[in-house]
């Protein structure tokens, strides 16, 4: 069985889609399984019918309003360039006002996901021989969960790719059968090991970070800077440990993993949406795939 697992990521998620539509339509690889955590959960359906111009089409024209109906932030450039986040002091005011438990509220991604994922979409999905897993984070009961394509209605799939996706305290916390969910990533920003689990064999992985880390992060200026740090540092920590148990997994159930990680640092945030980089990244990920596979060739040639 030959399963594609996307990681959690955010904005680069256009990288990861670049890399996937390379694998799928160039190298024509045919996945029975998809597993997909945050950004990967909104890509994994659309690859798995193999409708890669609409979600290209999504993620590079997306931004902050398409994903937030309460934005608790604004971007800033500082003086190297770079885009930062200060706080919207009113926005999360009035948020808190209104009994939110987090800064922002990411509403309008639930609306985006059913608007561009429909119903006819999901029941072409459930009549196929693919399998698509999205993970969410049970804050209730301190479990990852992995919700499957071929076992829930479409209005609750679509809840949960929503819920993947929902990187607290910016975005909303959502309850669910009596459970608070947020990010899959906070329990397994890669998920490997689910999709052997499941009897893959072999597992293109894209990773949508550096193999190495390349950068110290800036010190941080405000509360939500000193958020995204903690959160940043504790991605890694669960993303290392992700892989390694994933290629554990795979030694002893003789899986073979294929890994593509971004060759540089995209982003520092990656919850700011800007669609002019997002298409340079679906680009550059589409070139990388290229470029790692006629490598891989050329090694392969000269060993035979």
């Amino acid at each position: 069985m030959r399963a594609l697992v996307i990681s959690g990521g955010g904005s680069k998620g256009a990288f990861g889609g670049g890399v996937a539509q390379y694998l799928l339509q160039e190298m024509g690889k045919d996945y029975d399984l998809l597993v997909g955590t945050s950004t990967g959960s909104l890509l994994v359906p659309h690859l798995a019918l193999n409708n890669i111009e609409r979600i290209k089409g999504i993620y590079t024209s997306v931004n902050q309003k398409a994903i937030f109906n309460v934005c608790p932030f604004v971007v800033k450039k500082d003086k190297w360039g770079e885009e930062t986040i200060a706080i919207n002091h009113f926005s999360v005011l009035r948020n808190f006002l209104k009994g939110s438990k987090t800064f922002g509220e990411s509403k309008k991604l639930r609306k985006l996901i059913s608007k561009t994922f429909t119903r006819d979409d999901y029941e072409q999905l459930q009549k196929s021989n693919k399998e698509v897993l999205v993970t969410v984070s049970n804050l209730s009961l301190h479990k990852t969960e992995y919700k499957s394509s071929k076992e829930e209605t479409y209005e609750d799939f679509c809840d949960w790719v929503w819920m993947s996706c929902n990187y607290i305290p910016f975005m909303s916390l959502a309850k669910k059968n009596g459970c608070e969910y947020a990010d899959g990533g906070f329990g397994s920003l890669v998920p490997i090991r689910a999709a052997i689990e499941r009897g893959a064999t072999e597992v293109d992985v894209i990773i949508l970070e550096t193999e190495v880390t390349y950068y110290n992060n800036l010190p941080s200026t405000n509360v939500f800077s000193l958020i995204s740090n903690l959160h940043g540092f504790m991605m890694d920590r669960i993303e290392k440990q992700n892989i390694t148990i994933g290629k554990y997994a795979a030694k002893q159930n003789n899986a073979i993993i294929n890994f593509y990680y971004t060759p540089t640092v995209l982003t520092t945030n990656s919850l700011v949406f800007n669609k002019e980089k997002m298409k340079q990244w679906w680009g550059s990920g589409f070139d990388y795939a290229k470029d790692k596979n006629i490598e891989l060739n050329e090694i392969k040639e000269q060993e035979d």
